[in-house]
């Protein structure tokens, strides 16, 4: 797995990890479901690309 798309997928986790944490904090469901989906989408593609790695290998 290439290091930029590595530290990208992982940036969108940790980002999603920030908006749910805060929107629970201000009671804003929306921004929690935000972070909620942006941590899975992280999730997925850091996935996706290890999948890719080990048909590569």
């Amino acid at each position: 797995m290439g290091i930029a798309k590595k530290t990208r997928n992982l940036g969108h986790i940790v980002e999603g990890k920030a908006l749910q944490t805060t929107g629970k904090a201000l009671g804003n469901k929306s921004l929690a479901r935000r972070g909620k989906a942006e941590q899975v989408r992280g999730k997925v593609l850091q996935a996706m690309e290890k999948g890719r790695d080990s048909l590569r290998h």
